[in-house]
C-alpha cells in the first residue's frame, strides 16, 4: 500500500480557524473514535488548546470493545483529562455531557454578579462523529443563536441549552502521516477520504488486520470455514462466499474490499477495537 499523505488547503485553514476561535471559548470538547483513541487524537489539538478546559469524548463506543474503551477512558483520566464515553448516534452519554457542561458553567459563574454563557468548541478529526454530536446536543435543529449580547458576531454559534453555546468548526487532520500504521487505522475508520486511496488494497490491509485481531468475527461474518494462509486468499474466499465474481470467473476485489470496509465501519462484523 502506497504511503498515505493528505493535507488539503482547507485543513490548514481549519488549524488557523481553531487558533483564531479559541480565544472566544471557555471549553474545548475533543472528540475521539473509541476504536482508535490514540490514532484519532490529533497532537495539534493538544498544542492549540493548551490551558483551556478540555473534555475528551470517546465517541462511537458501540463500535468498539466495551472493556477496552473503559481502559482507555481510565488511562486518559489518569493523564488529567475529563473523559466521557459516548455514542452520539443513539444519544448515549449526551445527558452526562450536558450535565458536565452545566456544572462547569455554574462553577465559572459562582462568584460573578453578572452570569455569562458557557461557550464551547468541539474539535476532532473528520468522520469521528462531530456532526452527530452537534445534532444530538441541538436536538437536530442546528439553529443559529442570532444576535445574542456578548457574543461575537459573524460566527456560527449554536444554542445547546440555557446559557450554553457552541461555536461550530470543521474537523482537523494531520499535516502529514509519518506513521503509516496510524494512517491505515484512520483510513479503515473513514477519517481519510476513500477517493484518494486504492480501495482494493485498503480492503486487503483491513482483512489482514482483522485476521490478526478478530479472526473469529471475520470467519463468522463471512461464513468461512477458516482463515486462509494469506490475507489475499481470505479475501478471495470472502468474494466466493458473497458471489462477488466477474465474467470469466474473475474475483471482484474492489466490491469485496468495499463490503468489508463498509461492514467494519458500521460494526456489522462486530465490536472491534484497533488499539
Amino acid at each position: 500500500m502506497e504511503n498515505i499523505s493528505w493535507y488539503p488547503g482547507h485543513m490548514k485553514k481549519t488549524r488557523e480557524l481553531i487558533q483564531e476561535n479559541l480565544k472566544l471559548v471557555d471549553v474545548v470538547c475533543e472528540l475521539l473514535d473509541s476504536r482508535i483513541p490514540y490514532s484519532s487524537r490529533n497532537p495539534i489539538i493538544g498544542e492549540l488548546v493548551k490551558n483551556k478546559i478540555r473534555i475528551v469524548i470517546l465517541n462511537k463506543s458501540d463500535l468498539a470493545e466495551e472493556e477496552n474503551t473503559k481502559k482507555w477512558a481510565e488511562k486518559l483520566r489518569q493523564e488529567g483529562s475529563r473523559v466521557l464515553i459516548m455514542n452520539a448516534e443513539s444519544g448515549e452519554g449526551a445527558a452526562a455531557l450536558r450535565s458536565l457542561l452545566a456544572k462547569i458553567r455554574d462553577e465559572r459563574n459562582e462568584d460573578r454578579q453578572r452570569k455569562k454563557p458557557l461557550r464551547l468548541m468541539i474539535v476532532g478529526i473528520p468522520n469521528v462523529g462531530k456532526s452527530s454530536l452537534i445534532n444530538r446536543l441541538t436536538g437536530k435543529k442546528g439553529a443559529k443563536t442570532g444576535n445574542i449580547p456578548g457574543v461575537t458576531r459573524g460566527k456560527q454559534w449554536l444554542l445547546l441549552g440555557e446559557d450554553i453555546m457552541l461555536l461550530d468548526t470543521p474537523g482537523i487532520l494531520w499535516p502529514k502521516f509519518e506513521d503509516q500504521e496510524l494512517a491505515k487505522k484512520l483510513a479503515f475508520c473513514g477519517a481519510i477520504r476513500d477517493e484518494i486511496m486504492d480501495l482494493a488494497t485498503l480492503g486487503l490491509e483491513l482483512i489482514a488486520c482483522l485476521s490478526r485481531i478478530a479472526p473469529d468475527l471475520l470467519i463468522a461474518r463471512y461464513k468461512l470455514d477458516r482463515l486462509e494462509e494469506t490475507p489475499l486468499q481470505t479475501m478471495e474466499a470472502i468474494a466466493a462466499k458473497r458471489g462477488f465474481i466477474l465474467p470469466g470467473k474473475r474475483i471482484d476485489y474492489e466490491r469485496t474490499a468495499r463490503t468489508v470496509i463498509d461492514e467494519f465501519r458500521a460494526g456489522t462484523i462486530g465490536r472491534i477495537s484497533l488499539e
